[in-house]
């Protein structure tokens, strides 16, 4: 486990995907657990194999691939994370975020990313989308930021602003274009924890009063990254179960993944009218 990366190992694993592919991709996109299909939707694709590529972290968790998919969507290159790694997995925060480093230093501008949530807020049905306007760090709050150890002066600030780290612009877009496709568009806060056991009741009434909509196990450590780089960010949760805030219901891993395959076709709708507006 590596708890930081100097820029020339973040230049190793660049060149490395730029000598397997044929195209320059100007965004990226990272599909959370179960959104992986997806990544189907993009043409004359080179796949590279996480395994394949030094210090990249591989997930172990069923639901994400562990592929790169580089290619076409819209007429526009993309390099699509097919599943990511997660803290609870055992990765440090410096490997969470090396992906998004690697990306930034591949000349990606914009950063789609995406999650399955959970639900706080009680309006929200498995299958809804919530498009993140905003977040709360609470496993970065806690000394867990991806950020810690030695500045890359050359990629951003010691002390980056999050005021915006949502680009307001994307976001209205998506918004429009969801409700275009007769999509609910909610917009609300993602809260990121740890894992990987499932809240209690009593942490999601906590977290629904300091402001949460819905609750996942990724997402932030890779928005700050992208935000101190200078990237511009989407934020997207699929939500995967109901608020459970009175504990009558019991949340699994198969309820998540069976939730993607409702919020995979709005996800594509989504992302493919983003793309032909960009």
């Amino acid at each position: 486990m590596k708890d930081f990366f100097t820029l020339e190992e973040i230049d190793e694993v660049a060149l490395v995907i730029k000598a397997k592919t044929r195209h320059n991709p100007k965004i990226g996109l990272i599909l959370g657990s179960g959104l992986g299909d997806l990544a189907n939707s993009v043409e004359n694709a080179d796949i590279i194999s996480y395994g394949d590529l030094p210090y990249w972290p591989n997930s172990t968790v069923h639901g994400h691939a562990g592929k790169l998919v580089i290619g076409n969507l819209e007429n526009k290159s993309l390099i699509v994370m097919q599943g990511r790694a997660h803290y609870y997995e055992g990765f440090s925060m410096a490997e969470i975020g090396l992906p998004v480093r690697v990306m930034q230093r591949l000349g990606v501008e914009i950063i789609i990313v995406t999650n399955a949530a959970g639900a706080i807020n009680q309006d929200y049905l498995p299958g809804d989308i919530m498009f993140i306007s905003d977040h709360i760090a609470l496993i970065g709050m806690t000394g867990n930021n991806p950020l810690r150890g030695p500045n890359l002066d050359e990629l951003g600030p010691r002390f980056p602003d999050m005021s915006q780290a949502y680009d307001k612009i994307l976001l209205e877009k998506a918004i429009s274009i969801a409700k275009k496709n007769k999509i609910k568009p909610y917009s609300g806060v993602y809260v990121s924890l740890s894992g990987p056991s499932f809240e209690t009741p009593a942490d999601l009434r906590f977290m629904r009063v300091i402001g949460a909509d819905a609750v996942g196990m990724s997402t932030v450590p890779e928005v700050i990254v992208a935000v101190h780089g200078g990237t511009r960010v989407l934020g997207i949760s699929g939500i995967s179960n109901k608020a459970n805030l009175d504990g009558s219901t019991i949340t699994t891993h198969e309820e998540v993944l069976e939730a993607g395959r409702i919020i995979v076709p709005k996800l594509t709708k989504v992302i493919k009218g983003l793309l032909a507006e960009l």
